[in-house]
């Protein structure tokens, strides 16, 4: 691996990890700016396709009506491998997030196990991700005892 990969591959997780922590801020205004301007975010669970986005305003709007009513917003990054080719990459990321807020008057907690699929490109030297297929795997809601 020469130094320009390595240092793609530092990029691309940074790229992740920053669109998540922006996520959990709730900051989705500057999370979308790390999507390409018309990119496509998907969302599938139980095999059906939930939610299906095109572009930043769409997107931006859309995150903060879904999360709007979540109090805590929290997604821990792991596994991520990707493939570089050139100006164009394409990586598989593993996410625990977990969701914590009022639902029938008692604080519930909803954990999902999700895979990303992206694909990404570099426009003017930045990566950025062009298409999102995330997967919801599994999910467990429990009430929050306090």
């Amino acid at each position: 691996m020469d130094h320009k990969e390595l240092e793609d591959r530092i990029l691309l997780k940074e790229l992740v990890d920053t669109i998540s922590i922006l996520g959990d801020k709730k900051d989705f205004k500057n999370q979308v700016q790390f999507f390409s301007e018309n990119a496509l975010s998907e969302t599938i669970f139980q095999g059906k396709t939930i939610l299906k986005l095109e572009g930043r305003k769409t997107m931006a709007s859309t995150f903060a009506k879904f999360l709007g009513e979540i109090d805590t917003v929290y997604h821990f990054n792991g596994q991520h491998l990707v493939t570089i080719n050139g100006d164009t990459a394409r990586g598989t990321c593993y996410c625990l997030i977990t969701l914590i807020g009022n639902e029938n008057g008692k604080k519930m907690m909803n954990r999902i196990g999700a895979i990303y699929e992206d694909d990404y490109i570099r426009i003017d030297n930045h990566w950025f991700i062009a298409k999102r297929v995330g997967t919801f795997d599994w999910q467990e809601k429990n009430e929050v005892n306090q």
